[in-house]
């Protein structure tokens, strides 16, 4: 019926990640990150996945269950995305002090899902960053999605809801490519399909009210095994101050010069 208003259920899968621009260390056994004097947030994709998920039941009506895999300390992610508009949340704890390779990931997290459906309806839409901020495998969306036997399109920076599914929009470099997805659909969103927003007062002051469900699964490592972490080599680069007012112009002169740009 025309303007009948869709009750949509979204899972968004999002991980705790360093801060971007954080100098980043290794342990002395090259395996891990040093954490110790990191600060912490949400995959930048992933938040935006957040946020489009969050626009889309304002529109629509329903419900966004957040879900994370990681410590104890992403519960501090899974409150920032109850400030922005989730409704649910889901931490699978992972305290060995290393992330899971994606295939283990991937299974704890069809784990997860399946028990979630089960007791409480299919989700119309699961949603991940495109790929996440530290590891870049581009790997865990498309390996739950196969799980399921759902379909998935990454790289994804427009959604639109329609009758019985989904469209979404990827740009190329020719413009853009538009796919149609029927429910029940995966998709990897990038950053770049919304401005996040800043959480309000109340929205704080919920998340702190929010209940975190913990769901104690495992899997079986999967075949990728990590070698080392490598650190690359830091550039340096130097300032030289060629002066301050009207007496530095012969320098700039002569530096412009001596780059051919006069």
């Amino acid at each position: 019926m025309a303007g009948e208003r869709i009750e949509m259920k979204i899972l968004v899968c999002v991980k705790r990640v360093p801060a971007p621009g954080s100098r980043i260390n290794v342990t002395d056994d090259a395996q891990n990150v040093d954490t110790a004097h990191l600060g912490f947030t949400t995959s930048p994709h992933e938040e935006c996945a957040v946020e489009e998920a969050a626009q889309i039941i304002e529109r629509e009506g329903g419900e966004v269950v957040v879900l994370t895999v990681g410590p104890s300390e992403a519960e501090e992610q899974l409150r920032y995305a109850a400030s922005v508009g989730g409704t649910g949340f889901v931490l699978i704890p992972n305290d060995t002090g290393h992330d899971w390779d994606p295939q283990r990931t991937a299974a704890v997290i069809t784990q997860a899902i399946g028990d979630i459906e089960a007791a409480d309806g299919q989700f119309d839409l699961i949603m991940f960053g495109n790929e996440s901020a530290d590891a870049g495998g581009y790997q865990v969306g498309i390996r739950v999605a196969h799980a399921l036997g759902r379909p998935m399109v990454n790289g994804i920076k427009g959604i639109d809801v329609r009758d019985g599914g989904f469209t979404a929009r990827r740009e190329v470099d020719a413009g853009s490519e538009v796919y149609e997805l029927d429910a029940p659909a995966v998709m990897g969103v990038k950053e770049g399909i919304n401005l996040p927003r800043y959480p309000t007062m109340k929205g704080r002051l919920a998340s702190k009210k929010a209940v975190i469900e913990s769901r104690d699964l495992d899997a079986a490592p999967g075949g990728q095994t990590k070698v080392k972490l490598h650190r690359p080599e830091e550039k340096v680069s130097e300032t030289e101050i060629l002066g301050t007012g009207p007496e530095a112009a012969p320098a700039i002169v002569d530096l412009l010069d001596e780059l051919g740009v006069l």
